[in-house]
């Protein structure tokens, strides 16, 4: 498991109720831009911040929920929990860039 904590915000779509679970901080791609993200039927992907729009807050006491924190966490990421996206996370994400 890694040592450092890793900041993940959950979200679900308003339309498929999938669960997505976006990583604020971690660069998805060249320009610092997008995200991160995770999804049961996608796995790891680059997202843009700007599907919050599509999702709602997930509850994290949902089944589906708890088993993609299972999931990741199996995979080695020890989350941190955030409730929004913040613009010192893109900060972070661009600074990485270097």
């Amino acid at each position: 498991m890694d040592k450092e904590k890793t900041k993940v915000i959950f979200r679900q779509f308003k339309i498929g109720c999938e669960v997505i679970a976006f990583f604020p901080e971690i660069c998805g791609d060249i320009t610092g831009y997008l995200c991160m993200s995770y999804m049961k039927c996608g796995q790891h992907g680059a997202a843009s911040p700007n599907l919050i729009k599509d999702t709602k807050p997930a509850n994290l006491e949902d089944g589906s929920v708890k088993r993609l924190i299972r999931e990741l966490e199996e995979l080695g990421y020890n989350l941190e929990i955030v409730k929004r996206f913040r613009y010192t996370h893109q900060q972070t994400r661009i600074a990485n860039l270097s």
